[in-house]
């Protein structure tokens, strides 16, 4: 064969490498889920756009929050391991990409032999390619696109710790808040007691108030000092879960002022959200990308059980003397195509795709179980969605009735007409409804959060 002919004869094995892949043909998913959400009254108000493609400063309206989350993308040390898994996995794909284009190397070599025979020696140059191989069964192509694969599920695990990064903050700055709130209603009300507790002191010495009132009393005072202390130590404990997401110490400008406002500026949730939502998000994206890597290993792994081709060649130059390398007549070429069939192999190429068979069906399973979690939760936080709407307005009117309560039995109390005990039961009334208001308050605005997070809300933001 003449060197045309074999230059042919690689250009043809090269462009019939792209012709075959032993992939499977589908995968089927059955993620068992149903094919309604959960009937909710539907909102007037409602965004109008699809929930992931409404950014996070869109969603929030606090620009205290805004800030600290900002904040926390920046400098958030589990967001940054994840965004270099995703410049590792891309690195990894370029490797992988690599073989599918012949790698070209200069060589330059120095052969000296000798025996019984006079010391030979002989230089030569080239430049050419080494094992190359003709992926005429897609092996080298599906271990490409597996390792393809694999970047998009490492950028689609970025977004969704991006996603979470963003609602950790936003319930932690909304327990701050809660917890702050908690704190100033238990220092008022300790504070009412404690004037409660030297007025009836007073009374005591003065025989106008019985020993079991001033005991009374004081356990009331004891019971709002226990308060403020344990709501002093989770408000410490809030700032620091803040720091630690925020990646480092956080400006006081930026922590909620004692309350728990809106932190909403639009509703998670149209009235008329379809279920294919759930494919957006980042955590079933990831899910789906891992299971089309599986699939294209199984395509690898069926075709080592084909022969397979290789490729070397060079041309350059060969010499006995080094002075004389480059000089007229001494060009050289080689061309050395290799065949491999597997004949025994000891049961590894079988193991090998049992291997990647296995490794698709945990693959397929944990797809659908993303799907499934996704599903659970939106149906979770949509069930809530209304009823926590409710709680709130009812556990406002409670605190109203209760106050009006408390005002009324003091009152009467004052005037002799209500016994202590009756005070005593209208004030620990009205500061449990109080406390109630707070944690139904924070209940409903963490719903919102994560109904915003588990429909894909937050990692989108367009500037």
């Amino acid at each position: 064969m003449n060197k045309a002919s074999c230059l042919l004869a690689a250009a043809v094995a090269i462009a019939l490498s792209s012709c075959a892949t032993l992939v499977p043909a589908s995968t089927e998913v059955a993620p068992a889920i149903p094919a309604q959400w959960p009937a909710t009254r539907a909102d007037s108000g409602a965004a109008t756009v699809e929930v992931a493609d409404i950014g996070w400063r869109d969603f929030f309206s606090d620009p205290r929050l805004q800030s600290l989350i900002d904040q926390s993308l920046a400098n958030n040390r589990d967001l940054r391991v994840a965004v270099l898994n995703v410049e590792k996995a891309r690195a990894q794909y370029r490797i992988q990409r690599a073989d599918r284009v012949p790698a070209i190397a200069a060589q330059g070599q120095m052969t000296r032999s000798g025996g019984d025979t006079p010391v030979t020696e002989q230089f030569s140059a080239n430049l050419g390619v080494v094992e190359f191989e003709l992926d005429l069964f897609g092996r080298v192509r599906n271990l490409s696109q597996a390792a393809l694969q694999q970047y998009f599920a490492q950028a689609a695990n970025r977004r969704s710790a991006q996603l979470s990064l963003v609602a950790e903050v936003a319930n932690a700055w909304l327990t701050l808040g809660a917890d702050s709130e908690q704190l100033a209603i238990a220092r008022a009300t300790l504070a009412t007691y404690e004037d409660s507790l030297r007025l009836t002191e007073a009374r005591h010495q003065l025989g106008d108030a019985s020993s079991l009132e001033l005991s009374q009393t004081r356990t009331l005072v004891e019971t709002a000092r226990t308060d403020v202390a344990r709501f002093s130590g989770q408000v410490a404990q809030d700032r620091n879960a803040l720091v630690l997401l925020a990646g480092g110490p956080i400006d006081d400008g930026l922590l909620p002022g004692g309350e728990i406002n809106q932190v909403a500026a639009v509703r998670a949730l149209p009235g008329n959200v379809p279920g294919e939502v759930l494919l957006r998000r980042p955590d079933v994206m990831a899910a789906e990308h891992t299971l089309l890597s599986a699939n294209a290993n199984i395509g690898a792994a069926r075709a080592a059980f084909f022969p397979s081709i290789s490729l070397t060649g060079s041309v350059g130059s060969a010499s006995s003397a080094l002075s004389g390398l480059f000089d007229g007549g001494t060009r050289a070429w080689s061309f050395i195509p290799k065949l491999t069939v597997p004949i025994f192999q000891g049961g590894k190429l079988r193991a090998n795709l049992g291997v990647a068979t296995a490794d698709r069906d945990i693959a397929l399973a944990q797809y659908e179980k993303a799907i499934q979690s996704g599903f659970r939760e939106a149906a979770d936080a949509l069930a809530l969605n209304d009823s926590l709407d409710a709680q709130l307005a009812s556990q406002q009117a409670l605190v109203a009735a209760a106050d009006q309560a408390q005002r009324l039995s003091q009152a009467r109390y004052d005037a002799g007409l209500d016994s202590f005990l009756t005070l005593l039961d209208a004030r620990r009334t009205a500061y449990t409804a109080r406390q109630s208001l707070v944690s139904t308050q924070l209940a409903q605005q963490s719903n919102q959060v994560a109904l915003y997070k588990v429909l894909g809300g937050g990692w989108h933001e367009r500037g």
